[in-house]
């Protein structure tokens, strides 16, 4: 064969695409090109619709004398008091007013996440946008008039798009040794919180109010100033289910730091961050697909090996944070202080069998069928279509047994016929061929 030099136009083309946008992988301002663009582009979550509503004068939320505009907008964005979580250690926005006395109260459902603090200025807000990921926002408490909120694209980013996000914006759940003031001792080190976390190193700075048994977290407990971090009281700090002798609750709208919550948390944020970081490297795949077949005068839509590796590399990371690969295993039930299990399992979908992918288990593991409920999120749904194909691809091969790797040995061959049943039956946009083979394989 014989060999043909390069054209000048292609040789353009390649230094143009690598200037533009740089390497697959996501640095620290990559996001902010195309085709992500995430702070000049116009999010579509919840929270801009609600702030559209109320800039345009079509609806206002009502001021609360103790909590401003937290209890109004947890009802309008249907986040439940149940999700109540604290935190003490001063690690977010309004820090000068969080401490072991004062913790910062978090609520969330699964798309938003907000953060009030005794005193403050700001209702803090985060959103899940279908394509940017996490969006930020601040509500001013001040403003008894009106509620006024502010998409934030600057300060926030300095730690939500770090390398605890995977350099996207994103969720942070962190675990630290925190002193009797709450500043983190940051020299002790921190623990990322997700599904794969002991729980011996989860909710260092937090209280947490339920029972585990004699498994031990880092809750509740604070660093002595005549000890170092590594003679942390952590029994002293396990199975609380008051907190009265800790903090005063009146202030808060729920007493509790439910521990069921406090799991939950742990797996939303970790998977908005995977799903997230799955849709800006498909849209980013595509773009240089794009880049390049135009450059060698190839059809639109052809996908040479590297495009395919990408696709599937992005979609494999959300395959494995959906059927909660590495999940730490429990040694001893579980179990929270308020209602929120009871309203989170509440909302379903059921299957024909009333059975849920929001079901507990909370004796072995967090959930009784161990894949994602956020499959069900518009996050999941905005998926790239090749990446969503992927994801769809690799889920049939390992819920129908064809993969039986030991990646995914922690899935038994009746959680796997479980989930694909409950899937075929709720989810919404399946590939066709699921519900038909499943039909086939039921059917007398």
């Amino acid at each position: 064969m014989k060999y043909r030099r390069p054209s000048q136009k292609l040789f353009a083309l390649i230094a143009t695409s690598l200037l533009l946008f740089g390497t697959p992988a996501f640095g620290q301002l990559e996001f902010e090109r195309d085709p992500i663009n995430y702070s000049t582009e116009a999010p579509h979550d919840r929270v801009a619709q609600l702030k559209e509503r109320l800039d345009a004068g079509e609806l206002t939320l009502d001021h609360d004398a103790e909590h401003g505009y937290l209890p109004a907008l947890m009802e309008y964005l249907q986040v439940p008091a149940s999700s109540q979580t604290l935190v003490f250690s001063k690690t977010s926005l309004q820090r000068h007013c969080i401490s072991p006395r004062t913790p910062r109260a978090l609520y969330f459902n699964d798309d938003i996440y907000l953060g009030w603090v005794q005193r403050g200025d700001v209702v803090e807000i985060s959103a899940v946008d279908p394509q940017l990921g996490a969006v930020f926002y601040t509500l001013d408490q001040h403003n008894k008039s009106r509620a006024v909120i502010t998409r934030q694209t600057d300060h926030c980013l300095l730690c939500h798009a770090s390398s605890h996000t995977q350099r996207i914006p994103g969720h942070i759940m962190r675990s630290v040794y925190a002193d009797a003031s709450g500043l983190p001792v940051f020299s002790s080190g921190t623990y990322r919180t997700d599904d794969s976390s002991p729980l011996s190193q989860r909710w260092g700075g937090w209280f947490v109010t339920g029972t585990h048994g004699k498994q031990r977290h880092m809750g509740n407990a604070i660093v002595d100033g005549t000890n170092g971090p590594e003679d942390l009281d952590v029994s002293a700090g396990a199975n609380v289910t008051d907190l009265s002798d800790h903090i005063r609750t009146s202030p808060y709208i729920a007493p509790d730091s439910d521990i069921v919550a406090l799991m939950v948390l742990g797996h939303q944020a970790f998977v908005h961050n995977r799903i997230a970081a799955a849709n800006f490297s498909g849209r980013t795949t595509a773009r240089d697909a794009d880049v390049m077949n135009r450059a060698l005068d190839r059809s639109h839509s052809y996908e040479s090996d590297s495009t395919q590796r990408r696709y599937a590399s992005a979609a494999e990371k959300v395959v494995e944070c959906l059927l909660m690969v590495d999940e730490h295993q429990l040694s001893e039930p579980i179990a929270g202080t308020s209602t929120f299990a009871e309203d989170f399992a509440a909302q379903g979908p059921f299957d024909s069998q009333g059975r849920s992918l929001r079901q507990f288990d909370l004796r072995r593991r967090l959930f009784r069928y161990p894949c994602s409920f956020l499959i069900y999120s518009a996050a999941f749904d905005g998926l790239p279509d090749r990446v969503r194909e992927q994801v769809y691809q690799r889920l049939w091969e390992i819920l129908t047994g064809l993969d039986q790797s030991e990646r995914f040995a922690h899935l038994t061959p009746a959680d796997r016929q479980a989930i694909l049943e409950i899937l075929c039956e709720t989810k919404e946009g399946l590939p066709q061929s699921w519900n038909l083979a499943v039909q086939t394989a039921t059917s007398p």
